[in-house]
């Protein structure tokens, strides 16, 4: 016979059994997410997130702050803007005094596509947590505000 788990025990499985239901939930999200991307805007989600975050700051980003921002290498970053740049979505602009920067920005169209596809991208979201309400939606994300928004920071 097992000995009964103490209240520390109990606390540290729950939280496993949360974290492992948010990774599934999360990655079946990401997945749909990316399906109707590719089908619906022959695109994909990295291409939606660079392109979220140029939108976010109108005047542009250097390359290094939005590796920094996707938290991804400047190379992945690099392989996108180039695919974006050849699609008129984005545009690349010389930094005066410094040769190694560039500033890149959505162009209009980069700008009129991103928003299309963030309004289709909202609805598949809604579509997706359907069976969660307004008020639970709230709630859960109060909850989630108190985990650590840097976990690897705690380690250090």
């Amino acid at each position: 016979m097992t000995a009964p788990l103490s209240k520390q025990e109990t606390l540290s499985k729950e939280r496993l059994r949360l974290w492992l239901r948010m990774l599934r939930v999360t990655r079946q999200v990401e997945a749909a997410l990316r399906e109707r991307l590719r089908v619906e805007f022959d695109s994909t989600l990295p291409r939606f997130d660079v392109m979220a975050a140029l939108l976010r700051d109108r005047d542009g980003l250097k390359m290094n702050e939005l590796s920094k921002r996707l938290r991804v290498s400047n190379g992945n970053v690099t392989g996108i803007v180039d695919r974006l740049a050849d699609d008129g979505l984005v545009e690349r602009i010389a930094i005066e005094g410094d040769r190694r920067a560039t500033l890149v920005r959505l162009t209009s169209a980069g700008r009129d596509a991103f928003t299309i596809m963030a309004a289709a991208h909202e609805g598949w979201v809604d579509e997706l947590l359907e069976g969660v309400s307004a008020e639970d939606a709230h709630h859960i994300g109060e909850l989630l505000h108190r985990l650590p928004a840097d976990t690897g920071a705690q380690q250090r």
